[in-house]
């Protein structure tokens, strides 16, 4: 079937406004989005620029946004967005843009200095202040168990850039500085519990959320992001109680 990929293209160095291009392709209900536009830089444009890596929806690389979706180019296919031979939707263009409200580097490119700024905040790494044991740290499985959801986490910026609260506040940390602090207030092994609810706990932190679930449609994880969030304001309650 023929596919019309309606592309977002900017280069700051010539461009002095974005602007939309249209690409017609012959296409398979089966390719994923990630196939058509390696297509198109390939074989029709090579100056289309975007990032892909491992091409498996486990780096996060390719976030972007997809008829108005944040979503991972590699792991959605054209028959997920309702294209197929029998459905005359596709005549319908595909409009891909980048993640919003990111500087844009080139075209589906974006600047992501300042969501590593609001991860590194967080303290995204273990802290203890015991001597390291000979083999390992254990935790019993119900302990893992808190963790296993947050863990999946590919840090491709889905979610933050689909929060409003995100949108309207630039110093706000976000939902994926959120469910990172989590992942370590609410393990056993960790030390730094207190210091990371500390840099949490402020107009810009946590309690910026307002439980609009954005972060959670657009997790191509499918995690509760929202509900990650709520635990770990009820322990921040907790604590002044």
């Amino acid at each position: 079937m023929k596919v019309t990929f309606r592309i977002f293209r900017f280069n700051p160095e010539t461009d002095k406004e974005p602007y939309y291009k249209d690409y017609e392709v012959e296409a398979d209900p089966k390719d994923r989005v990630v196939d058509v536009l390696h297509y198109i830089k390939n074989e029709i444009d090579g100056t289309l620029t975007f990032r892909r890596s491992c091409l498996h929806g486990i780096c996060g690389s390719d976030g972007m946004r997809i008829n108005g979706k944040n979503m991972l180019a590699c792991s959605i296919l054209l028959q997920d967005l309702g294209y197929s031979d029998k459905n005359k939707m596709y005549k319908k263009p595909i409009v891909i843009e980048p993640l919003p409200g990111m500087p844009i580097i080139k075209d589906l490119v974006t600047d992501f200095t300042d969501f590593w700024k609001k991860y590194e905040a967080v303290k995204p790494y273990l802290i203890t202040k015991t001597p390291p044991p000979e083999r390992e740290r254990l935790q019993s499985p119900e302990d893992a168990e808190l963790l296993m959801e947050a863990s999946k986490c590919i840090l491709c910026a889905c979610c933050t850039t689909s929060c409003p609260s995100t949108w309207s506040n630039d110093n706000y940390l976000g939902p994926a500085a959120l469910l990172k602090a989590y992942r370590f207030i609410f393990d056993s092994r960790d030390d730094a519990a207190d210091e990371r609810l500390d840099i949490i706990d402020s107009p810009d932190g946590i309690w910026r959320c307002h439980t609009i679930f954005h972060c959670v449609q657009a997790c191509p994880k499918e995690i509760n992001i929202t509900w990650h969030i709520s635990q770990l304001k009820k322990k921040l309650v907790e604590r002044e109680i």
